[in-house]
């Protein structure tokens, strides 16, 4: 028997494309648009769960903590076009096993969902000062609950010029 495998991601392009390729590589795979959806189809007991960061205006990181209570022993893998440290972190404390960055390829995403948990592969070369900038903003971020205004102050810097970087794509390692 096949290991499932539950895909959620709201881009259905990319989730069609990943579920092609991972039944390819022997996994039957569940794929789900939405969190409703997810939890509907975590009543078929997949062993992998691969949730993307944002699905829709939700954050998959509340999909993750409901799987890991209906399936503790459920493998599960953040997967995000918008990785940060303090994302990371905080999946991994919401019960993640790993977390992986976008784009990766099936053989990334499932040597990750099959290593110990946290061990993701480690980046050797040193930050960037923006990609630095682009961390630091997200963790005050994650500490003020998402709250613009308030990440503002904690700054020092002006709302809409945190706005403004907020809505760049986050700079390169």
């Amino acid at each position: 028997m096949n290991m499932r495998l539950l895909l959620v991601d709201d881009d259905e392009a990319f989730s069609r494309t990943a579920a092609r390729v991972m039944e390819r590589r022997g996994y039957d795979v569940l794929v789900a648009n939405n969190i409703e959806t997810a939890l509907q189809l975590a009543d078929s007991a997949p062993d992998f769960a691969v949730v993307d960061l944002m699905i829709g205006a939700e954050s998959g990181l509340t999909l993750v903590p409901q799987l890991r209570a209906r399936l503790p022993g459920i493998r599960i893998l953040v997967l995000t076009g918008y990785a940060s440290i303090a994302t990371a972190v905080e999946a991994i404390k919401l019960g993640a096993d790993n977390y992986l960055s976008k784009p990766a390829d099936a053989a990334a995403i499932i040597a990750a969902l099959n290593s110990q948990p946290g061990n993701a592969p480690a980046n050797e070369a040193p930050l960037s000062i923006e990609r630095l900038e682009w961390e630091h903003i997200q963790r005050v971020l994650t500490e003020n609950e998402g709250n613009i205004s308030a990440t503002a102050r904690a700054l020092r810097m002006h709302r809409r010029t945190l706005q403004r970087k907020l809505a760049k794509r986050p700079a390169k390692a």
